[in-house]
């Protein structure tokens, strides 16, 4: 599988220290059996049997860090002054991250993804969300925390779900003062914000989010090279990690390396959040003075771990472990 991972550098994700600033989400799962199709419009009925909260968004890659057990992570965003910020406040501290840098906004609402799932398929999402611009004084309060924490930590990373949090006047504070304070940056971008992160250390986009940045379709395995290698250029990145599903991920380095990383997913139940992961496990590696490579491999492994997981979901130490062990016996 071209993996040569030795567990103990593992270890060093203990002594990491992340900050995660971007657009938080409290995801909600219904889950139930479909019994029947209604007989009041051609959909099934969900009977419900439980139901259940994860953090999602920046806050999922928050979780995952805590879940690799990163030393300090610190959650930086925004939510409503309602009760779904305050439970998604308290699952996060459950989980022993950091939840100083979350303000509450009473012109907002908190962003919610309820996902109704029967079995192992879900069945319909619904979204309640507000993706209006921050006020001046919110991004204020981000920019100064962030600033007050950020000699404590080793890496930032900046998630963009598109919710409004990431906006040209945060990202031009955020990044000029980790590029000061000579900080990884990494980020999981949208499509449409990709000017945003020049000079970044390393970008995690997947193949349609990449292709449309540099508005060029690919065709061929030559074209995903070619879009990766530009976009490297144009951004004047450290590195760039191109994530492909089913057919793994292309790692780009400034130095002209390309590596390619074949998909190790032993099953595949649900993608929801396998981005988060990636990310969170890219950016550790790379906090605890792993190289680019490695560091991928490394996340390519977490992703392949929970995409086999219902819902959004985190990958843990013990579980990345299992999985090198199985590799190397």
């Amino acid at each position: 599988m071209g993996i040569d991972i030795n567990i103990k550098l593992i270890d060093k994700f203990r002594r990491s220290k992340v900050l995660v600033i971007g657009d938080l989400i409290l995801d909600k799962f219904i889950w139930g059996n479909v019994e029947r199709i209604s007989p009041e419009a051609p959909v099934p009925v969900v009977v419900q049997e439980r139901h259940s909260v994860m953090p999602g968004g920046a806050s999922n890659v928050a979780n995952n860090l805590a879940g690799l057990e990163a030393q300090d992570v610190f959650m930086v965003g925004v939510v409503g002054r309602d009760r779904e910020g305050q439970q998604l406040k308290v699952e996060l501290k459950k989980k022993g991250i950091n939840t100083s840098g979350i303000f509450s906004d009473p012109a907002r609402q908190t962003t919610i993804k309820t996902r109704i799932v029967a079995g192992h398929q879900q069945v319909v999402r619904l979204d309640n969300e507000n993706i209006a611009p921050l006020s001046k004084n919110i991004i204020s309060k981000l920019v100064n925390f962030t600033k007050k924490q950020i000699d404590k930590c080793d890496a930032v990373i900046i998630e963009d779900y598109g919710k409004g949090v990431i906006c040209p006047e945060l990202l031009r504070q955020i990044v000029s003062v980790a590029k000061l304070k000579k900080k990884i940056i990494t980020v999981d971008p949208k499509e449409d914000h990709f000017k945003y992160y020049k000079g970044v250390t390393a970008i995690t986009p997947n193949l349609k989010e990449a292709s449309t940045a540099i508005g060029r379709k690919f065709k061929d395995d030559a074209d995903v090279t070619r879009i990766g290698k530009e976009l490297l250029a144009n951004l004047g990145l450290k590195a760039l990690l191109i994530t492909m599903g089913e057919k793994g991920m292309r790692l780009f380095e400034r130095s002209g390396k390309v590596n390619h990383i074949d998909t190790v997913a032993q099953e595949v139940f649900d993608v929801s959040g396998a981005g988060d992961t990636v990310i969170a496990a890219f950016t550790l590696g790379l906090a605890s003075g792993l190289d680019f490579l490695t560091a991928a491999k490394i996340a390519n492994i977490c992703a392949g771990i929970v995409v086999g997981k219902i819902g959004v979901a985190r990958v843990t130490r013990e579980e990345l472990i299992e999985r090198l062990r199985e590799y190397y016996g």
